[in-house]
């Protein structure tokens, strides 16, 4: 049985982590939802972070994982959507606090900053963290609803 599905997506420079990490979700239990690229030929990595987001704000998948050369553009283009929480992590703490306290719903990863094992780890402590709400929810709240007037 299926954990949840996972949406993840690359471009040219992540594509080989993205086929790592893919295979370990595989073998984890989860659903993977493998929006491309399907190579190292050049491609504009928007396309691809919109993708992921997209998948996850229709609910075709509950999070999702972005991998580029620096995670920078990846994260940036899921952004753009209010419904998603795209956090740049660079080791597996970033990762348990993203999804901890600001409710990550997408993961981003840059294949040239860290190695296979770093990025394993922050998929594992990604996949692993619940969202811990409390003191953080109205902060992730103003996230998603910039309307909200901030507390002077």
């Amino acid at each position: 049985m299926l954990r949840e599905t996972i949406a993840i997506g690359a471009d040219h420079a992540g594509y080989a982590l993205k086929a790592v990490l893919a295979a370990d979700l595989g073998k984890m239990g989860y659903g993977v939802l493998d929006l491309g690229t399907n190579s190292e030929v050049s491609v504009d990595y928007p396309d691809f972070g919109f993708a992921v987001a997209d998948a996850v704000t229709s609910g075709r998948a509950e999070r999702g994982i972005l991998v580029c050369g620096t995670g920078i553009g990846m994260a940036i283009a899921a952004n753009r959507d209010p419904g998603i929480r795209a956090a740049l992590c660079t080791g597996g703490l970033m990762a348990r606090l993203a999804r901890e306290h600001n409710d990550a719903n997408v993961l981003a990863l840059g294949s040239r900053i860290i190695g296979v094992e770093v990025a394993r780890e922050c998929v594992r402590q990604f996949l692993s963290t619940s969202y811990g709400g409390g003191r953080h929810a109205d902060r992730v709240a103003k996230l998603s609803h910039p309307e909200i007037e901030a507390v002077e």
